[in-house]
């Protein structure tokens, strides 16, 4: 039997809604795709690491390794998986993907599928749950995926574009509401709240902080909304028992486990949103290729609140039209505490400290908030955004059904709106650059003969934020290429101020990695001395030290003089690169 006009049209904006979702989520992408020897130009160390990450994850389902540490990077100190970006929740499904087609390609899987699965997950809680218009959930579910802050991360971020289960976590709190179904509304969002945190716990604690504002304002607003707090404080309490549970154990490796630190950096404490950000246009949008903003974000990856102003004010707007809607309103309120806490310690303008204290002064040091980067309570607004856009698009559509003689009139102002807001935001593709070969000593094997299970690869320029090609060759080698140093969120230990445990995004200290960073930024070769020599030797003992490799490249002459004075060992040209064999030195 044919299929009704009224039931057709809704599969037919379905299907129209996930082909859309995959052609931007490929278009932003794309460039990743068309070559395979193209990174992120915007974020190469980030791309690098969750290559490694992923190739972790292959580890953890081919060799059962432990998940929430790893000895293959940073040797012998390790890193600890759980206070760093781990991903487990998407490396270990897309183990096959990884050991099949190599990192970087599961890397491109990644990023593209959380676009595309974000997307997705607010278009179904949405449109199913969350209001009755296709389009308007539509409208809604593009921007909470593809807004510009969540391009902007789609630089060398996949772990927070990849927020495909917030939604989820967002329908079963407000699920919670049910009377008689504690339990099992619990035992759901216990079970959500665990797949959040093996994703990104950060984006996890901002939905937390949101859902808790939203639900404390509706009480306010609607009295009768107090009755559900019986069902809310059964459901919640289940919930967290669950998570307590099964994530007992990863959030003592992540507090008390080896390789913790105690916050960010004071630096990073302080990355807040500039408030001219909130009306300029991102650099990954059509609007900021026109005009390109400047000095308003610490770099490409964190342009959290660039909604522009045509997006401000008809988001003012709405606020002011769905006043008289207790959801609307509490979404505002959300969205506006969400953006002062944004601001970070101090207010900005226009790439200027203004010296006004804000909001967040009175929260950065607190424990977990000191491991919050600030400026990432701004692109937390994203969804809420979203959701106001749905919910405003829905009551235009409701308006036009009841009043049959000014649909057209409506629906073409909607419109009008909607694209004067919208279409200046319109992402582009994320720039890219060529990445350099993985040199033939790593994919070869011919690193095996000097480093096997006990002994480590030292590479020059050491792996840190501004060399992370190594670990990418690490990744190629499934982990196999244990890495001295490195680059992750470990523990700062300088001997200058042994009670700081703040985060640093490198190992701790040691003399040689210093003078040969000396180097790097300025190709100058410093006095090797007797005790740089002793330095060297017993740096390379403590990485335990197999070989030391050098890839042509900036400064490659100095590097091979200093390494070359330092042990007295002459170096090899094989497979690409330069190899000093350092073994019978720390034997």
């Amino acid at each position: 039997m044919p299929l009704s006009r009224r039931a057709v049209r809704p599969r037919v904006v379905d299907t129209a809604a996930i082909a859309g979702f995959v052609v931007v989520a490929l278009w932003v992408t794309g460039r990743l795709w068309l070559d395979p020897h193209q990174g992120l130009a915007a974020n190469r160390m980030d791309q690098a690491l969750f290559e490694w990450m992923l190739a972790h994850g292959a580890r953890v389902v081919t060799d059962f390794a432990n998940p929430f540490f790893s000895y293959r990077m940073n040797v012998p100190d390790g890193v600890n998986l759980m206070a760093n970006t781990s991903v487990l929740a998407v490396s270990i499904p897309l183990a096959p993907v990884t050991l099949a087609f190599g990192p970087s390609l599961a890397f491109r899987v990644f990023l593209t599928g959380a676009m595309i699965a974000t997307a997705l997950s607010w278009y179904l809680v949405l449109s199913r749950h969350l209001v009755s218009s296709r389009p308007a959930a539509v409208v809604g579910a593009s921007f909470a995926a593809f807004g510009p802050s969540m391009v902007s991360h789609a630089n060398g971020h996949p772990n927070i574009v990849a927020q495909f289960v917030v939604p989820l976590i967002v329908w079963r709190v407000l699920r919670l509401r049910e009377t008689g179904r504690w339990l099992r509304n619990g035992l759901i969002l216990g079970l959500l709240i665990v797949w959040q945190a093996f994703i990104n716990l950060e984006i996890l604690l901002m939905t937390a902080v949101g859902l808790g504002i939203f639900v404390a304002v509706m009480a306010v607003l609607r009295p009768g909304y107090r009755c559900y707090l019986k069902p809310y404080a059964a459901g919640l309490a289940v919930a967290a028992l669950v998570a307590s549970v099964l994530l007992a154990y990863p959030l003592h490796m992540l507090f008390f486990g080896p390789q913790t630190y105690h916050g960010l950096a004071e630096r990073i404490r302080a990355y807040g949103a500039d408030a001219a950000s909130f009306f300029a246009f991102s650099r990954e949008s059509l609007a900021g290729v026109l005009q390109p903003p400047r000095g308003l974000a610490q770099n490409a990856s964190e342009e959290n609140a660039f909604f522009g102003l045509p997006l401000v004010v008809l988001l003012t707007a709405v606020v002011w039209w769905c006043r008289r809607q207790a959801a609307v309103v509490a979404l505002a309120v959300t969205g506006l505490v969400f953006a002062i806490l944004s601001l970070g310690p101090r207010i900005r303008f226009r790439g200027r400290d203004t010296g006004v204290p804000s909001l967040w002064a009175l929260l950065d040091e607190l424990p977990i908030l000191d491991s919050v980067v600030p400026t990432r309570w701004a692109m937390a607004m994203t969804p809420i955004i979203g959701l106001l856009l749905a919910l405003a698009a829905e009551r235009a559509a409701r308006s036009a059904r009841a009043q049959p003689a000014l649909a057209r009139p409506i629906r073409y102002v909607t419109v009008t709106m909607l694209a004067t807001a919208l279409l200046p935001i319109v992402p582009t593709p994320l720039p890219t650059e060529r990445l350099e070969p993985t040199p033939e000593f790593v994919t070869s094997g011919a690193w095996r003969q000097y480093a096997g299970r006990d002994r480590s690869v030292v590479t020059l320029p050491l792996p840190a934020s501004t060399y992370p090609d190594p670990l990418r060759w690490s990744a190629e080698t499934g982990l196999e290429m244990q890495l001295a140093r490195g680059y992750f969120l470990g523990p700062n230990r300088d001997p200058a101020n042994p009670e700081d445990r703040s985060a640093i995004y490198s190992a701790s200290w040691r003399p040689t990695a210093w003078l040969f960073e000396s180097i790097r930024r300025t190709g100058e070769v410093p006095e090797i001395d007797a005790q740089r020599r002793a330095e060297a030797i017993d740096d390379l003992r403590h990485w335990r030290a197999g070989a030391v490799i050098l890839a042509p490249g900036r400064h490659a002459g100095a590097f091979r003089q200093a390494m070359t004075e330092l042990t007295g060992v002459q170096p090899t040209f094989t497979g690409g690169v330069w190899v000093w064999d350092v073994r019978p030195l720390i034997d």
